[in-house]
């Protein structure tokens, strides 16, 4: 990005009908290899090619440069539509690799650098730069992270000429996955259903106490369910309801933040997740049906806790609460019901066992139908034509970082670093699963710092996961803690996208924004402990007992947020609030239905004796005077 603000040419515009052409071309391509399977080393790369060709098509650059990448990307596609029946048969360091092997190799490698460069910055390309350097310089480094290396004509071979390099498993769950949810979701929005959502979160509790804010985190959550992506959610639905929590009278550095964790929640929110659970399916060799339905109920915990942190900041500082007229819908909700046929669809054939592919294709198929069952809904030709293209945009900017970040995956399993991180990482919790499980923590907040959710988790499931598996946790809660953190990094400053989107949107201060956003979501900190303790968190074990666990969590994640914004029909002294902290604490941290169930017990005796009036000892000093959550 900062090299392009030193480019002198103006942004390069060559888009227009040939963008139309290659996002069409790519959506025939995607559907018809469900038809007609495609062997990896060909749908891979193709559908790099198509990611590759949209994205330089639609970033800034000089016109040579652009027009000079977009040609390399063709030649490579090319390349492997020529040679693919060649690279599906040979055998890795056994058949020999031809000049054109190599400058096709090279190239790939560039062009990718590259559209990381634009798509993300210099955050992951750095980290990218830093894994070249290792996988030549292994020789060179200290202690247990010394490696012998690889020459450069194996790099090649690893990274481009196998499915273990940049077009192994993280691209596969772009081909496979990604496309398709991508196609989902912008359809969905496009015949109304996002403001659907937003439209049920304002009539659910628009005219409660913090009704403003209550609304963005249901409206959020809702989103969330057709969008994985957290800035995506900011923009979408951040845009109304920011400057309604602004009339209701927060501050815009605190409108920013509840928007921002609102919407980075939509990561863990099934059906359709963040690109990482599509990442964590394919690395835990399960269907992608079991990990969202697996997700529910830390997805419901995250909202949960975070209506409860408002609902509480809301009563203590005595705002939020929304004019009747601000309140109201946009159009009548009940005549617009029919649009929640294809998520319900989506959800349901997931329920059943059918592939994700399959389930989602239909939900598409289903948002066409739909679109036409009334005339509010209608969209033009010219309207379906902007969601293929808009598809193709999202689809670019998450099949090149995630396909790179390929490059790092198969120079910490080539060279045994992940073993080896493993083996240190247990060495330096001293076999303590809680040691473990705070390394990994401080671990994935500080790589999510500068990174995407997806990278940030595919590096922590290859260094931290086994080490939580060793030290007894099942790989699905190993790999679900490590997202979890990943996930709530993008609220963590320095760098956090979705914090910084939202503060754009109510003209906040970034930090400022990030650091409140940050406190808000020490709410959301103990969920993630307790699916580690306890797989029936995850759906993991018979119904009754799922259910019984996640009555416990609830009232925990209760508990624990009275406890941080100190409050409860009244302002807790902090002898109260350690009280209520420790009665969280408690029920997380020890299993179901031993200790933790006596404390569960007693966070909900408390809470059933704030519901009959009997108030805890409160300060005399006014809540409002406190200045609410956070």
């Amino acid at each position: 990005m900062a090299l392009d603000a030193m480019l002198e040419d103006p942004p390069s515009k060559p888009a227009g009908p040939l963008l139309l052409a290659i996002s069409i071309f790519w959506c025939v391509f995607q559907f018809a290899i469900i038809a007609w399977p495609q062997q990896p080393m060909v749908a891979r790369p193709i559908h790099l090619f198509f990611a590759l060709a949209v994205l330089f098509l639609t970033t800034t650059g000089p016109r040579w440069l652009n027009a000079l990448l977009l040609g390399a990307s063709a030649a490579i596609g090319a390349y492997f539509l020529l040679h693919a029946q060649r690279l599906a048969d040979r055998v890795e360091a056994v058949d020999p690799i031809l000049p054109i092997d190599i400058a096709a190799g090279v190239m790939l490698m560039v062009l990718l650098l590259e559209g990381v460069r634009r798509c993300v910055g210099w955050s992951l390309l750095g980290l990218l730069l830093f894994a070249l350097l290792y996988n030549f310089a292994g020789p060179w480094f200290p202690g247990w992270s010394r490696f012998s290396g690889f020459n450069f004509e194996d790099t090649i071979e690893i990274m481009t000429m196998t499915t273990n390099g940049v077009l192994g498993v993280t691209t596969e769950t772009s081909v496979q996955f990604v496309f398709y949810f991508l196609v989902f979701g912008s359809a969905y929005a496009a015949i109304g259903g996002g403001r659907l959502f937003i439209d049920i979160g304002l009539k659910t509790s628009g005219r409660q106490q913090g009704g403003a804010a209550k609304a963005a985190v249901i409206s959020s959550s809702l989103m969330g369910t057709i969008s994985g992506s957290a800035v995506a959610n900011v923009v979408s639905v951040g845009v109304f309801t920011i400057p309604l929590m602004r009339r209701a009278g927060y501050s815009a550095v605190q409108a920013a933040a509840i928007e921002a964790l609102a919407s980075t929640g939509g990561q863990l929110m099934p059906p359709v997740m963040g690109v990482a659970a599509f990442v964590m399916a394919e690395m835990l060799q399960v269907d992608y049906g079991r990990i969202a339905m697996a997700a529910v109920i830390p997805a419901v915990a995250f909202y949960f806790a975070l209506f409860a942190m408002v609902d509480l900041g809301a009563r203590k500082s005595g705002i939020g609460t929304l004019d009747p007229s601000q309140a109201a819908p946009s159009a009548p909700i009940w005549p617009r019901l029919y649009l929640l046929l294809p998520p319900i669809l989506l959800i349901a054939l997931l329920a059943t066992g059918r592939s994700a592919t399959i389930s989602v294709v239909a939900a598409i198929a289903a948002c066409i139908v739909t679109a036409y069952l009334r005339r509010e809904s209608w969209l033009s030709f010219g309207a379906w034509l902007k969601v293929i293209e808009d598809v193709a945009r999202q689809a670019a900017q998450v099949a090149i970082p995630i396909s790179a970040i390929g490059i790092m995956v198969a120079i910490a399993v080539q060279s045994n670093l992940a073993l080896r991180f493993s083996s240190k990482l247990i060495e330096g919790g001293s076999a303590s699963i809680y040691a473990a499980l705070l390394l990994t923590i401080i671990g994935c907040i500080v790589m999510g710092m500068g990174l995407p959710t997806v990278a940030a988790y595919i590096i922590g499931a290859i260094l931290f996961a086994p080490t939580l598996i060793k030290l007894g946790l099942t790989p699905l809660c190993s790999h679900f803690f490590v997202m979890y953190y990943c996930v709530l990094s993008m609220i963590t400053p320095p760098v956090a996208l979705a914090s910084f989107a939202a503060a754009g949107l109510a003209k906040a201060g970034v930090m400022e924004t990030g650091w409140h956003a940050f406190r808000l979501s020490l709410v959301l900190f103990l969920i993630a402990f307790a699916f580690a303790f306890d797989p029936l968190l995850l759906g993991q074990g018979p119904l009754p007992s799922v259910l019984a666990a996640f009555a416990g969590l609830l009232i925990g994640t209760g508990v624990w947020a009275v406890a941080l914004v100190g409050y409860l029909n009244g302002v807790l002294s902090w002898g109260e609030r350690f009280l209520y902290g420790a009665a969280a604490v408690a029920n997380i941290l020890f299993p179901t239905f031993s200790a933790g169930w006596i404390a569960a017990l007693f966070g909900a005796a408390l809470l059933c004796a704030w519901n009959f009036g009997l108030k805890p000892r409160v300060l005399r000093t006014r809540a409002a005077s406190l200045g609410g959550i956070g």
